[in-house]
């Protein structure tokens, strides 16, 4: 099935609303989730998070995942985010609960990459 393009996508850009919900799978295409949003620094405009929902049923007890956004490679094939991850690796990763979001702070960042193996670079 070939799709089409949308207006909010190009060849290299892709809307935010289109990357929000897009599956992410790690490298033994076990579906880990989706991405739920992604942070946004406010300077540089880079995106620093995708933040991952895994777990829970029906949307229900869903934690959140910050993701450094370089360990996410899109795969068109796939038709969504994939990770070199294991679900038991990620099960034990930095998370939150809906309404506990952490600050966002470099103390924060510092502990997300470091988990990650990754400088963080702000």
């Amino acid at each position: 099935m070939v799709e089409t393009i949308a207006t909010e996508e190009t060849s290299r850009l892709i809307a935010s609303n289109k990357v929000e919900g897009t599956s992410v799978y790690n490298l033994q295409n076990e579906k880990l989730g989706s991405i739920y949003n992604f942070m946004v620094d406010k300077q540089s405009g880079q995106v620093e998070y995708a933040v991952l929902q895994f777990g829970g049923l029906f949307g229900i007890g869903n934690d959140y995942y910050p993701l450094p956004w370089d360990i996410l490679t899109y795969e068109p094939s796939q038709g969504g985010y994939v990770i070199n991850l294991d679900k038991a690796v990620l099960e034990q990763a930095p998370r939150y609960e809906a309404g506990k979001e952490p600050a966002y702070d470099k103390d924060y960042g510092n502990s997300v990459y470091d988990y990650y193996g990754l400088t963080y670079p702000y």
